[in-house]
């Protein structure tokens, strides 16, 4: 079930947060302007001081030249909100002579400040807005308790008891609220991610707030009855700061790579939700971009951990030089890297973003004068289409960069139908798992003849009809199988049924092979060809009745694991076929390493033969390399006559498909071959039967030549 898109799909925090009011600036310098003028009027109509004299004041004058001096030198945007010695300064004296003496220090600081890092003047005078209005809120805080203080009358802590500390908590509060909310509103940026931003402020203002309530009581106290030491305030002022601003250092450390400096999972996570939000609001798409190197691990056991860091290193250079303009690199770990993606036209446009740094990374790199070249494998995923945040774009896009790792086809897009992991696949996983155990999966077999009138043998298909759902289309539940690790139990399920089958088969006099195709997962299983010999013994079963169909994949990952397998099997005396010759990556030296003594050209050659001239050629080729190998030839999806007499005369050895017969069922199949045995070809057909020693074959085939519109129930019978 997918997760509902826009306001349902976000965090309610983020939106509320992400939101913007136009003007906002304006409306914050506008309304501590209007806050000045009413200030400014009872200045001067009740003849009021603005900041008092003395001691007192110079030592405060002192405390605040010192402040202004210290966030100059920080060096960093104090809108950020990540100092607390300015704010317990303006709150001490809010306290002690009320708002008009704290916005006069609060005001002097922030132009100190801007003077001297030569700061834009609307920004200073936006700084100075947030401050004004920050105290006013302060002000009025003190004000519902029913003090208020002034230079004339000021609140003196003799006075204050535990009824004070109500006034004091939430004069702080309102004071940070109120000035780290419009500050945000007015300077965040819409880029940062919510969660790390929010949660690493959160913690810098409760240190604030702590330091507001501690300090703040003790500078008034001091002013009161000491004055003269007011400056070394300073001290522990600035310490807080330090404080503060190692946090926030620590803060961004975690959503960084420590050894590429990109952004780390934690920061893409948190990026990704205000990246979606905002193509949710423009009703556009976002896609995030999974890329994973082939074979990495091998430099890190050849060159060495450090030599591997170095070529890391190289490689998120490369990646930051060759990103798209506004997308976002990141490290997850290891040589896993992923690029976000926020506003994309079309899933075909991510798909040519993603070929596009895969053919960047894949250039040639220099390292300490050996020239590498590593192969990147990436999965694409796209919002909204596949996923609806940033958690389930990453795992899709996991999926499909392990498709394109897995198929070398160096990208792939998000397919649901190869993703074993939805919950609707993993509910028909644990159904297909306890169709195994029960025995409700099917074997149907359909035949495979020569041009002899002869039969060569049949090909296992598997079936499972589901109690709720029907029949399951072949090729979903043994994709899904093959990536759940489930491919073992299915593939033992249909040889112990296909050998018990070709027992009875045998026994009756029906001598036929029967071939079942095994995926590159069982060929790397140990001690597989062992218990293929033992499976063959029990059901006393000859090894040359069965024919086990790979395909070149099995070469691919672990080849000496594999070529030992397949030399033990046909050292057994089982036959091997390498099937969908033709659509992979077929080579010579492929096959003069696999001991095959069949090859099966792919139906989508056949389909085409007819009416296509390359496709023809490239079927004669394929015949005469292999009948020059000693191998024999079957063509698949055979499905009028015309292709069958083209493949004739091209050479083949053997054909399946509809033309010949569908799928059969047990019964059905036994009944077909006994019929074949006792008829014999009418005077003008065309041979229809097939060589010897031919096979037929698959655990993981589906229906090869069966026209969309019809079943194998209701396929026609077969032509002689």
């Amino acid at each position: 079930m997918q997760e509902s898109r826009g306001a349902e799909a976000m965090p309610w925090l983020h939106r509320l947060v992400s939101a913007r009011v136009p003007g906002t600036r304006a409306a914050i310098v506008l309304a501590a302007g209007v806050a000045l003028l009413v200030g400014a009027y009872e200045l001067v109509e009740e003849q009021r001081a603005l900041f008092p004299e003395g001691i007192t004041g110079w030592s405060f004058a002192l405390l605040t030249g010192i402040i202004a001096g210290h966030l100059v030198a920080l060096g960093q945007s104090r809108w950020w909100g990540g100092t607390g010695s300015g704010a317990a300064l303006t709150l001490a004296i809010l306290l002690l002579y009320g708002w008009l003496a704290a916005a006069l220090v609060s005001l002097a600081v922030v132009l100190l400040v801007a003077v001297a890092r030569r700061t834009h003047w609307k920004q200073a005078m936006v700084h100075g807005a947030v401050d004004i209005l920050g105290i006013g809120a302060a002000s009025l805080a003190v004000l519902a308790f029913g003090t208020r203080p002034s230079v004339e009358s000021p609140w003196h802590p003799a006075s204050w008891s535990w009824s004070a500390l109500p006034e004091i908590v939430a004069a702080s509060c309102a004071y940070l609220l109120v000035t780290r909310g419009l500050v945000w509103y007015a300077y965040a940026a819409r880029r940062t991610a919510l969660s790390s931003v929010a949660r690493t402020a959160l913690a810098r203002q409760a240190l604030v707030a702590v330091a507001l309530l501690g300090i703040a009581p003790l500078i008034d106290v001091v002013a009161v009855h000491r004055p003269v030491l007011l400056p070394l305030f300073a001290v522990p002022l600035i310490a807080l700061d330090s404080t503060l601003w190692i946090a926030r250092a620590r803060a961004e450390e975690q959503l960084r790579d420590p050894l590429t400096g990109l952004p780390n999972r934690l920061w893409l996570m948190e990026r990704a939700w205000s990246a979606l939000d905002e193509a949710d609001r423009a009703d556009n798409r976002a896609a995030l971009v999974l890329i994973d190197f082939d074979r990495f691990r091998s430099v890190n056991d050849t060159l060495g951990h450090l030599a591997g860091d170095r070529l890391l290193l190289q490689i998120a250079d490369r990646l930051r030089t060759v990103l798209p303009r506004g997308a976002d690199a990141v490290r997850l770990g290891g040589d896993e890297f992923a690029v976000l993606l926020p506003a994309i036209g079309s899933t075909t446009s991510a798909q040519r973003v993603a070929r596009s740094l895969v053919a960047a990374l894949g250039s040639p790199l220099d390292l300490d004068g050996l020239t590498l070249v590593l192969e990147a494998s990436a999965g694409v995923a796209v919002f909204p289409d596949h996923a609806q945040e940033g958690e389930g774009l990453l795992r899709r896009a996991d999926v499909a960069m392990y498709e394109a790792k897995r198929d070398r086809t160096g990208v792939e897009v998000y397919d649901a139908t190869r993703d074993s992991n939805t919950p609707d696949r993993l509910g028909l996983l644990a159904d297909l798992r306890r169709a195994l155990d029960a025995g409700e999966v099917e074997l149907h077999y359909q035949p495979k003849v020569g041009f002899d009138s002869r039969v060569a043998g049949l090909e296992a298909l598997v079936r499972w009809t589901h109690p709720e759902r029907g029949r399951v289309p072949p090729d979903e539940f043994i994709a899904m199988a093959e990536t759940s690790g489930l491919m073992p139990q299915l593939t033992e399920y249909v040889l112990e049924t296909a050998l018990g089958q070709v027992g009875r088969w045998w026994s009756d006099g029906l001598t036929v092979p029967v071939a079942v195709n095994v995926s590159p997962r069982d060929v790397h299983s140990p001690g597989f060809a062992g218990a293929v010999a033992a499976r063959l013994a029990r059901h006393g079963v000859p090894p040359g009745a069965l024919q086990l169909e790979i395909t070149e994949h099995v070469l691919l990952e672990e080849p000496q694991r594999a070529a030992d397998t397949l030399a033990a099997l046909t050292g057994h005396g089982v036959k091997m076929s390498l099937d969908d010759f033709g659509t992979g990556y077929s080579s010579l030296v492929h096959l003069r390493r696999l001991p095959v003594s069949e090859l099966k050209i792919d139906r989508s050659f056949v389909a085409r033969l007819s009416v296509d001239a390359e496709d023809a050629e490239i079927v004669r080729c394929t015949v005469d390399l292999a009948h020059s190998l000693g191998l024999l030839v079957v063509a698949e999806g055979v499905e009028d006559d015309e292709s069958w007499e083209r493949l004739r005369d091209l050479g083949c050895d053997a054909v399946q498909g509809w033309l010949v017969a569908a799928a059969m069922p047990p019964p059905e199949a036994t009944a077909w071959l006994r019929a074949r045995t006792q008829r014999r070809r009418p005077p003008g057909q065309p041979d229809r039967a097939a060589a010897p020693e031919s096979s037929a074959g698959a655990v993981a085939s589906s229906d090869r030549g069966q026209p969309p519109a019809q079943t194998d129930e209701d396929a026609d019978q077969p032509v002689t």
